[in-house]
């Protein structure tokens, strides 16, 4: 193989594909990248065997071929060469050794062989649809927030991504949680996707596609089967293992009964929470919500006796109610309502809040109360 590339371009794949390998492995091959040379493109494969990332991008090839070579390494060297240098890879005369060359600049990368590299991608995969980029940026960053990072409970692990009816309306629906918080976001449900099974996409699956994302304005084709899902756009194509395990029946934690509603602007409130959790011991980081005809008082304290406490016009005609959150979660939902306004929707200082944004009824947020 013997091909040329622009530095930038190749840093670009690298910098996409890198987050993937593992910095320790166990097996020397999950350490490498894979470089696949046909005529006129080259496509580059990293995985970690969970989730595999197959990138392809136009480049200058003199000699078809393949080889691997450390992903890490080979992303370091590429990051420090100038701008606008043209890299050259060669390994034809020593499978064994992979030479790069840019200017006055040449390194030699040992490789290993391309028969030990993992193959993830492949099998059936019977369900198949499409959704814009942005929609999908949309249902991750309004959901991925509350995944559980407590690893006992794996099934928590991820976004539960399912096909879903509200108001009698078929949806596409993610939802996460962590046991203290549950987000629910709502698309309409895309063609093709009726009958596919409920799916929990890895947290890092979800990171990686995010990341992949970020630039593109393409559509993106999601596959998936009970085992494994694949996302394909302009040259790259993600496939992650799917997590083997029963996402819990949210629909018994969203509150039903709460009949105190509060409407708030969602700006006012976020930076009245930030101000007054900046006293809050940063273990408990509770805030006390005292709510009133009119008024919202957010109070909050520490072991030290500070106190710090600040006033927030309302519209709400309930009873006087007063109930606490953790601050830091109460943040990441204000952080994701898009509108003006914020509705909390509460029963009792104990009860779970229900959290929607106004201008987006597709979109609901549960928070449990903390003691205060």
């Amino acid at each position: 193989m013997k091909i040329t590339i622009e530095r930038g371009l190749l840093l670009k794949v690298l910098t996409h594909i890198q987050g993937v390998v593992e910095r320790r492995n166990t097996i020397p091959i999950l350490s490498n990248v894979k470089f696949d040379a046909p005529d006129g493109q080259l496509s580059l494969n990293a995985t970690d065997m969970d989730i595999d990332i197959v990138e392809t991008v136009p480049a200058d090839v003199a000699s078809p071929g393949s080889t691997t070579a450390p992903a890490h390494t080979l992303y370091d060297i590429v990051r420090k060469l100038p701008e606008g240098a043209q890299v050259e890879l060669d390994c034809t005369g020593d499978d064994s050794q992979l030479t790069l060359s840019a200017g006055r600049s040449k390194f030699k990368l040992t490789c290993l062989p391309t028969e030990d590299f993992p193959v993830l991608s492949g099998g059936d995969l019977p369900n198949s649809f499409t959704l814009t980029a942005a929609e999908l940026r949309g249902l991750v960053d309004r959901t991925r927030f509350a995944i559980s990072t407590e690893e006992t409970r794996y099934y928590l692990n991820g976004i539960y991504l399912h096909a879903a009816e509200s108001n009698g309306v078929q949806v596409l629906r993610a939802v996460a949680t962590d046991g203290h918080r549950l987000a629910s976001v709502d698309l309409p449900l895309p063609a093709g996707a009726e009958g596919m099974p409920g799916v929990i996409v890895p947290r890092k699956a979800i990171a990686e596609i995010r990341k992949l994302i970020d630039e593109t304005e393409d559509d993106i084709t999601i596959s998936l089967s009970d085992t494994k899902i694949k996302f394909a756009f302009e040259g790259t194509v993600l496939t992650s293992k799917l997590i083997d395990g029963t996402f819990p029946d949210y629909d018994r934690v969203i509150p039903e009964g709460n009949d105190k509603v509060l409407e708030v602007d969602t700006h006012a409130f976020a930076e009245a929470v930030d101000r007054v959790s900046a006293i809050s011991t940063e273990k408990s980081r509770a805030v006390k919500l005292t709510i009133s005809k009119g008024n919202l008082t957010l109070s909050a304290n520490s072991p030290d006796n500070d106190t710090a406490t600040e006033e927030v016009p309302v519209e709400y005609d309930e009873t006087e109610i007063e109930i606490g959150f953790n601050s830091r979660y109460l943040l990441d939902i204000a952080q994701q309502i898009e509108g003006d306004t914020a509705r909390f929707t509460l029963a009792d200082a104990a009860s779970p809040t229900l959290v929607q944004d106004l201008d987006d009824q597709g979109a609901i947020y549960v928070l449990m109360p903390m003691r205060v």
